[in-house]
């Protein structure tokens, strides 16, 4: 994967971009209901803004030794399946211009906030604790998939862009996390996946000559491991029994299983 710096330049242009979908939107438009249910436009810049400024503090802590983050877990662990929720929808009240504030603030400072954690040290986070560049790649992938939420609200078609890589590298990576989240046995051999980029360039991983494979566009596999799309809706073909199960239940988020999508069209 790429270096830190080139990893929160391409998490600050990916904000960015958001940023430009909601910067002019009429308040009234902010309450629009996404896909996620329960969370309007305003929910998902909040929730952005609010872990961003949580993975800020729990990078300073990795920094300085600190326990802010420990006690907020500590929080967090009394209301696990409420927590998140909660969080997004007290930022959610927030008038959009001091929101939008509020969220620049907050990935400034946890940018700057992972350039200062120690080499060796990890982020400690609500799941196993993380490199720098391993929480940058974290945020990008949700920025991405929770900014899906917010283009699929307003009706706007997003141009993909090879920051995907991030986004794969973090779906591939977390194949193991789908099956143990659901407590079921993860397959014994690895996977081959290969993906075509926005550019055209051939992304891969694992084995060339693995016999389960997952192969289609970059696009589309982003969207199966941020559970922003049912699998049935993507140009994704699979080789082997085992690929096409995960499939089914591929997660790049950390959390419970996630509910996905309903799909779009009947087969």
């Amino acid at each position: 994967m790429a270096d830190l710096d080139a990893l929160l330049r391409d998490l600050a242009a990916e904000s960015a971009d958001l940023e430009s979908l909601v910067a002019e939107l009429p308040q009234p438009d902010w309450a629009r209901p996404t896909p996620a249910a329960g969370w309007t436009v305003a929910h998902q810049i909040g929730h952005l803004a609010w872990t961003d400024e949580v993975a800020g503090l729990a990078a300073t802590d990795a920094r300085t030794g600190g326990t802010a983050f420990i006690d907020l877990l500590t929080e967090a662990a009394a209301r696990v399946t409420t927590f998140v929720d909660e969080a997004a929808a007290a930022a959610a009240t927030t008038p959009p211009p001091e929101l939008l504030e509020r969220w620049r603030r907050g990935r400034t400072e946890l940018a700057a906030a992972l350039r200062a954690v120690p080499g060796n040290a990890k982020v400690p986070w609500f799941g196993p604790p993380m490199r720098p560049g391993s929480m940058a790649t974290a945020r990008l992938m949700e920025t991405w998939a929770h900014g899906q939420d917010v283009a699929d609200a307003l009706g706007i078609h997003r141009t993909p862009t090879d920051r995907l890589r991030a986004v794969a590298h973090i779906g591939a990576r977390t194949r193991d996390f789908a099956y143990a989240v659901r407590e079921l046995p993860a397959p014994a051999a690895e996977f081959r996946i290969e993906l075509r980029a926005p550019s055209g360039e051939l992304w891969s991983w694992g084995p060339e000559s693995a016999a389960e494979r997952v192969t289609g566009p970059a696009v589309d596999f982003c969207l199966l491991v941020t559970q922003r799309r049912h699998p049935e809706d993507l140009a994704l073909r699979t080789t082997g029994p085992e690929a096409a199960h995960w499939l089914t239940i591929a997660q790049a988020f950390a959390g419970p299983p996630g509910s996905g999508r309903e799909p779009a069209r009947q087969s």
